[in-house]
């Protein structure tokens, strides 16, 4: 089954695609801050990443630059960022 992270600090949001996705036959595991996200990456390699780049700990370039230092995951950005130069 294809595994994906979803990485948001918005409750509703993870939820949301939580279970859309897992309607669809995906391995959901989810993420509120960078942090856990690259725990959770770490713990059980995702197939793909829907990352959200503002975070309460950390900056989402900031969490890709450290799933890059070890993965080649596919990252989704999924942001409300309005400036395209930041996504």
């Amino acid at each position: 089954m294809t595994r994906v992270l979803v990485v948001d600090d918005d409750p509703q949001i993870l939820r949301a695609l939580r279970i859309n996705l897992r309607a669809r036959d995906y391995d959901v595991d989810v993420a509120a801050d960078g942090g856990a996200a690259l725990r959770a990456a770490a713990a059980h390699p995702p197939d793909l990443v829907v990352l959200d780049l503002g975070l309460p700990d950390m900056d989402g370039a900031d969490v890709i630059r450290g799933l890059r230092g070890w993965s080649t995951v596919p990252i989704i950005v999924l942001s409300g960022r309005a400036e395209g130069g930041d996504k």
